[in-house]
């Protein structure tokens, strides 16, 4: 006897018996636990030999059997039912999420968005695409959602089917059903293939996924390693095409000027991206205790956060900008970065003719409220449409606010600054400078051929 005389290791199975009755033979196993006999009737021999087999295995094996069921203890425990990756994509999500910013948020709800449906057990009654992507990414990926309640009625029922129709997170193990699922985020809603980064950016967070799937216990190993696929080669390095030079960028910024009443606001901001290299989340969330100008001349910016837009359903405040540390960089670490004469003129007179907000943020939108993307990049068209040439407003060049960091860094790399120096001024590795901004800025190429030409002149 064990376990307070509820188990017991005396055990005696006995032979198989045939029993004749009314509707037909009936077979019977019995087994004796501590003198106590039990039996099991079947409606064939070979499940009865079955039945017999395994007491038998479990005997062998040791097991305690159950004086109150007469059966082995192993038998009675609940089978640990398989989670499905519906279940294991949410609590990732959850596990993220306290510690992510907006946009990783919103990145991880995307890519989530995108394999889930190709994990699916089932087609039948198949919710459509976009109210399958409209359920996944705007409730059930979104922590935040999904605490605060249910979703509307029709997100309720694709999230239903959705939760009941995914394979369990253990199939991922067979390449049948991962590399369909690789390949799935290979392809935009519309069935056309995504942008190499976007396709790594998304196989790195659904590798992540995986892998905190092996570390709660669900794989023995992440499958996503090993499978012979390959996403599209990722095209790093800018586009010398949107690299404009200074001329270029003081025609943009008067454009930005002449645009009254809105316009004069913005020209320091378009100018800390141009001269200083400035994120647009930093430059937004640039404060007048990050500057250190002197009346003229070189000056200093020490910046330690940035608030980047990722919109009001991916942020813990609820708002559209969330301020955090840098990126890359921890809490309360600081990166300085050089104001040359220009960018100091600019500032001063920013903050001559229209101060601060109350907590000091240089830049503000027309209700004193966070510069948005909508309102500064509607001016910058209008800028680049009076500012440039028909044929450079058509082009690549500076299409973006963006691209104002890559001419700087781009200046910054062909004015003769170390590697390591411009890396440090623009918060990234050598090896990503090197990979990503090393590139000419416009109007380089021509001064690049003079000066082979005086070279082979020399030589002749």
């Amino acid at each position: 006897m064990s376990g307070d005389d509820v188990t017991s290791f005396d055990v005696r199975v006995w032979a198989v018996t045939k029993r004749s009755r009314r509707d037909g033979p009936k077979y019977r196993t019995r087994w004796v636990v501590a003198g106590h006999e039990w039996h099991d009737t079947f409606t064939t021999k070979a499940l009865a030999d079955s039945f017999r087999s395994d007491l038998v295995s479990a005997t062998r094996r040791g097991e305690a059997f159950s004086l109150a069921t007469g059966r082995p203890v192993t038998w009675e425990r609940p089978v640990e039912s398989a989670v499905c990756w519906y279940d294991h994509a949410c609590a990732y999500v959850d596990m993220k999420w306290p510690h992510a910013a907006g946009k990783s948020r919103q990145g991880i709800a995307d890519s989530l968005a995108t394999v889930t449906p190709a994990l699916l057990s089932s087609v039948k009654s198949r919710p459509g695409a976009e109210a399958m992507r409209a359920a996944l990414y705007g409730w059930s990926f979104n922590a935040r959602r999904r605490a605060s309640g249910p979703p509307d009625e029709a997100h309720r029922r694709a999230e239903r089917w959705v939760a009941a129709n995914t394979r369990p997170v253990r199939d991922l193990a067979d390449p049948g059903v991962l590399r369909p699922a690789l390949d799935a985020l290979a392809l935009r809603m519309d069935g056309k293939p995504a942008a190499a980064s976007t396709v790594a950016r998304k196989r790195a967070i659904f590798y992540n996924a995986v892998e905190y799937a092996v570390e709660l216990g669900h794989l023995s190993g992440n499958p996503v390693a090993s499978i012979k696929w390959r996403a599209p080669k990722v095209t790093e390095a800018v586009n010398p095409r949107v690299v404009i030079n200074h001329w270029q960028a003081r025609a943009l910024l008067d454009a930005v000027r002449a645009q009254e009443p809105v316009g004069g606001r913005l020209v320091a901001f378009f100018g800390v991206m141009y001269y200083a290299a400035l994120r647009p989340g930093e430059a937004v969330d640039l404060r007048k205790d990050a500057l250190s100008l002197p009346a003229k001349g070189w000056g200093e910016l020490y910046l330690s956060t940035s608030a980047p837009s990722a919109g009001r359903s991916w942020s813990e405040s609820g708002t559209r900008r969330e301020p955090r540390q840098l990126k890359h960089r921890g809490t309360e670490e600081v990166r300085v970065v050089p104001s040359p004469p220009e960018l100091t003129a600019l500032l001063h007179q920013h903050l001559d003719d229209h101060g601060t907000t109350p907590d000091g943020r240089l830049f503000r939108g027309v209700r004193g409220g966070p510069l948005s993307e909508s309102l500064y990049g509607r001016r910058w068209a209008v800028a680049r449409a009076t500012a440039l040439s028909t044929e450079e407003a058509g082009s690549p060049l500076a299409r973006r606010p963006y691209d104002l960091r890559h001419a700087a860094v781009s200046t910054w790399l062909n004015g003769g600054v170390p590697a390591p120096q411009v890396a440090a001024w623009a918060g990234h590795s050598v090896d990503v400078l090197l990979r990503v901004y090393a590139k000419c800025i416009s109007g380089q190429d021509a001064t690049a051929r003079r000066r082979v030409e005086e070279a082979l002149r020399a030589g002749s």
